[in-house]
């Protein structure tokens, strides 16, 4: 039976996962008007700008945030109002201040990156992008402080209505400058305003909840019963105060001096200048255990358009050749956004296992979490590769880049089995491990673009990106299997996974190849049929996959039991079986 406490948890996350998919999908699609509006030179120089900015913005939007929730937890747990107040002027000095320095940066330093870029169309969008800067950060904080109040509501309505006006304001901008004739560097920069719309808006939504809760009468009034404690604190640190913590009193009170001590090194002492430092050291590592994407799409931003023109491509086509790189970026993201929500319920369970010393439920849980994931990006990865070139048509209108597509959709396995390794190797502690391999992957992906790129065009980046990313992941599992005694046979480790992504990707490609044949019958192309082969083909390689799952036994049935529902999908699965 669940506790009131528990249900309001279960509550605030189902809410906070739910805006967060919402928001996360809303923010990649928007990338499929931008091409369709604006095209694949504005697509790239958008695209390449965007990586700046979200690398940055990852501090102020995930990290500090992470931070100022824990802090406002632990002391609202502890009934200091005063320290919960303290935790919110730091956090909200800290957002601002590194908000500003980054909008100042990246608004002056605009020059030099346009120069390493090799593009000067991106200039202005750099400075467009800037702006937003100056209004995420404090928006960050608030959310951080009412998640630390677990109230999930305030976040869940900023995040999508920062996401909604974000997208407006590109789009709007897009068909303005658009029907006005503005070039490919304004419209960008117009569509790179859009972020800071989004984030006034987001702001705006937590003001109003600030507003409300103020009103409420909750702000700072502490209940009666942490009146109560808060009283108690006090009339100790007086006896403290008065006694001086005497070797008389202390052979009386054993535990009087350790108390002492204790209330000496509470949090609560703290000035909000000592503050800002706890929430930079916590900030720090979360900061760089986010950077995976950004940082890989960063070493994309400054190496492929220069590479391209190497290889004889001017300004504006290597960013038009940038764009039509970017084009499979989105549908990949769908899958990572997919792998990080359920990897961020791995954190907890495993945390609390690794606490208890229950190295068997550890292994346990990270060996079935590691199965499924690989299995989920594996199949999404053979699945969209086999599809490209009608998705391509169905979502950009033509099938330029496919082959770079292909390689993109690859990224999928090795991208998803890494943030759910990642996950499992934080929850047990190995904090500085995800880092590391990120640097590893990072490094190999520059390597790899000056190689490929030359030799293969945007091919070679795809490809780069696809090897990485499985190399961070292999990186993770060995080191997670040598940590918790992870052991799997070949067969269910690796065939099998194999045989699902074959067999999905081959019921796709038939279908493809049938819709083919009667949509060419019928007189019908373009994106309207491209939109029907898609379809088809997703809906038969879902139905094959689901298939195998059930005759090879990939998923047990107590694995399938322990969903929910899932005593009714086991006796499905035993039926099917036995019919079979």
């Amino acid at each position: 039976m669940k506790t009131p406490a528990s249900s309001g948890l279960l509550r605030g996350a189902f809410i906070l996962g739910t805006a967060a998919i919402l928001s996360k999908l809303i923010g990649t699609l928007q990338k499929i008007p931008l091409q369709n509006i604006g095209g694949d030179g504005v697509f790239g120089i958008y695209t390449t700008v965007y990586s700046f900015y979200a690398f940055l913005a990852v501090f102020v939007t995930a990290a500090l945030p992470a931070a100022i929730s824990k802090y406002v937890a632990e002391r609202t747990a502890e009934s200091d109002e005063r320290g919960v107040r303290k935790v919110l002027f730091a956090g909200l000095l800290t957002a601002c201040s590194a908000g500003l320095l980054m909008a100042l940066g990246m608004w002056s330093f605009a020059p030099a990156l346009s120069g390493w870029i090799g593009s000067e169309h991106t200039l202005l969008p750099l400075r467009a992008a800037a702006l937003a800067l100056l209004v995420v950060p404090p928006m960050a904080a608030l959310r951080g402080f009412f998640q630390g109040l677990q109230q999930a509501l305030p976040t869940a309505v900023s995040q999508v209505t920062e996401q909604i006006v974000r997208v407006g304001v590109m789009v709007a901008l897009l068909l303005t400058l658009n029907a006005a004739g503005a070039s490919d560097e304004r419209i960008a920069a117009g569509a790179a305003l859009g972020s800071a719309g989004g984030g006034l808006a987001g702001l705006g939504a937590m003001l109003l909840f600030w507003r409300r809760y103020g009103r409420s009468g909750r702000a700072w009034r502490p209940s009666a019963a942490k009146l109560a404690v808060q009283a108690e604190r006090e009339a100790e640190e007086e006896a403290l105060r008065s006694v001086g913590a005497s070797d008389a009193y202390a052979e009386k009170e054993p535990g009087f001096v350790e108390a002492a001590a204790d209330s000496a090194e509470r949090p609560k002492r703290f000035t909000s200048g000592q503050w800002a430092k706890r929430l930079l050291i916590y900030a720090v590592p979360v900061f760089v255990g986010s950077l995976s994407q950004p940082l890989l799409n960063l070493v994309d931003t400054l190496t492929v358009p220069r590479l391209l023109q190497g290889a004889g491509w001017n300004d504006l086509a290597s960013m038009e050749q940038f764009g039509v790189y970017n084009r499979g970026i989105p549908l990949v993201q769908l899958v990572f956004m997919l792998a990080t929500s359920l990897s961020t319920l791995l954190l907890p369970a495993i945390a609390e296992a690794k606490a208890r010393g229950e190295e068997d439920r550890i292994r346990s849980s990270a060996g079935t979490s590691l199965r499924w994931l690989w299995i989920l990006g594996l199949t999404a990865a053979a699945g969209l590769a086999a599809l490209a070139e009608p998705v391509n048509v169905m979502l950009y209108a033509d099938a330029e880049g496919t082959d770079a597509l292909r390689w993109t959709a690859l990224s999928a396995a090795g991208g998803t089995l890494g943030i759910v390794s990642a996950a499992l190797l934080q929850g047990i502690g190995a904090v500085r491990a995800p880092a590391l391999f990120l640097i590893v992957s990072a490094a190999l992906k520059l390597v790899l673009n000056l190689l490929l790129v030359p030799q293969m065009g945007i091919s070679g980046a795809a490809l780069a990106g696809a090897v990485s990313y499985m190399a961070a992941a292999l990186l993770g599992v060995l080191v997670l299997a040598r940590l918790t005694g992870l052991r799997g046979g070949v067969r269910r480790a690796l065939l099998q996974p194999l045989l699902l992504a074959g067999l999905t990707a081959l019921a796709a490609y038939s279908a493809r190849l049938l819709c083919g044949v009667l949509l060419s019958a019928a007189e019908l192309g373009g994106r309207a049929g491209a939109l029907l082969t898609s379809v088809a083909g997703v809906a038969a390689g879902v139905l094959v996959f689901a298939a195998a799952l059930v005759y090879t036994r990939a998923v047990s049935d107590a694995e399938l039991s322990a969903l929910p529902g899932g005593a009714k999908l086991a006796a499905l699965a035993r039926r099917l079986r036995r019919e079979a």
